[in-house]
């Protein structure tokens, strides 16, 4: 035998064979090894007749020692597009990723398409082959809670971030109760409208993001409770962007003329309020977050109430949640419910 044959049949296995023979990536097979939570049963059923099968033997003092120097990859897949929102949200993200739980943290921040299912779900499969852990921004479509499962499957924690993914796999949603939102947005409407009898209309992003559909479901709620008289007689979605939403509002104002209000559940605020100046119309407009697009408007009236969640908040929760999961610490629930706030011109912050 020749010494080259000698060292190879000497070499002793290592992780990554082990995570090879199990079908797992890397993160999952350590996982597994250095007995974290996170990991489905069957997962670790794989990897630990890999373990046998190979003979690999865990390095007690090399694993104490990674614990100790090695950052886990988290992967953070906030939207593509122009929303101001998100843009602050990315911000929020790197700036956490520098503070607290984020420090120990390695954060990989690739951009997804949230309005295509198809190109989020692959976003999703592809982030868990090489991270720890995932934070997306979600779709509420079947092709995306598959990703989510799978990736879950793999014993890499998923947690979705400002729009759910419910009936997924996924670890924890970090964001505002929507519902609830939409409810305050449908008491401010209604008591900026003094009880007077019309229609609303209803500017969402999409409605297969969950956060825009459950701010709908509890805006309507609201309003047949507490204004029977103002009825939702329209709902447009613009995908979030100032263009197409002044397309789509432009369309419905041919129809209905003269709203009495109007709430805007997404962003592209901006092409909202072009459409309604073109037509030289001011109802009342309740909308969502502070944004360089959105202060502006509140502050020249033609936005009258702003529904708010603190992007800060939600970035610096989402990675305490994903610390929590990968070190198995608790987290303090208190700690990270995401607060409904309501600005109006008087209360704008600096």
């Amino acid at each position: 035998m020749s010494g080259s044959e000698d060292r190879t049949e000497r070499r002793h296995p290592t992780l990554s064979d082990v995570a090879q023979r199990a079908g797992v990536s890397l993160a999952t097979a350590d996982r597994v090894v250095n007995k974290r939570p996170g990991v489905r049963a069957e997962t670790i059923r794989r990897v630990e007749k890999a373990v046998g099968d190979l003979g690999f033997e865990r390095n007690l003092g090399a694993a104490q020692l990674a614990r100790r120097v090695r950052h886990r990859v988290v992967c953070l897949l906030p939207d593509a597009g122009a929303n101001p929102f998100m843009g602050r949200l990315r911000e929020a993200l790197e700036e956490a990723s520098r503070t607290g739980a984020g420090r120990h943290l390695d954060l990989s921040i690739q951009a997804a398409d949230t309005f295509q299912a198809e190109p989020l779900a692959e976003a999703i499969l592809r982030a868990g082959e090489g991270a720890d852990a995932v934070v997306a921004v979600g779709l509420d479509h079947p092709a995306v809670r598959e990703a989510i499962d799978a990736t879950v499957a793999r014993g890499v924690p998923v947690v979705t971030l400002v729009s759910d993914v419910p009936g997924s796999a996924r670890l924890r949603y970090v964001g505002i109760d929507n519902r609830a939102a939409g409810r305050v947005a449908a008491h401010l409407l209604g008591r900026f409208a003094g009880g007077a009898a019309g229609e609303i209309l209803v500017v969402l992003g999409s409605r297969d993001l969950r956060d825009h559909r459950d701010r709908l479901d509890g805006f309507r709620e609201a309003l047949a409770e507490r204004f029977p008289l103002i009825d939702v007689t329209g709902v447009v979605e613009g995908q979030d962007e100032p263009g197409a939403t002044r397309q789509a509002v432009a369309r419905i104002l041919q129809r209905q003329p003269r709203p009495l209000a109007i709430y805007s559940a997404g962003a592209g605020n901006a092409g909202l309020c072009e459409a309604l100046a073109e037509r030289d119309l001011r109802p009342v407009v309740v909308a969502h977050e502070l944004t360089p697009e959105t202060r502006p408007l509140l502050v020249s009236g033609r936005i009258d109430a702003l529904i708010v969640q603190d992007p800060g908040h939600e970035a610096r929760s989402a990675l305490r949640v994903v610390e929590a999961a990968l070190s198995g610490a608790r987290i303090d629930e208190r700690q990270e419910r995401i607060r409904v706030e309501i600005l109006l011109p008087d209360n704008l912050p600096d």
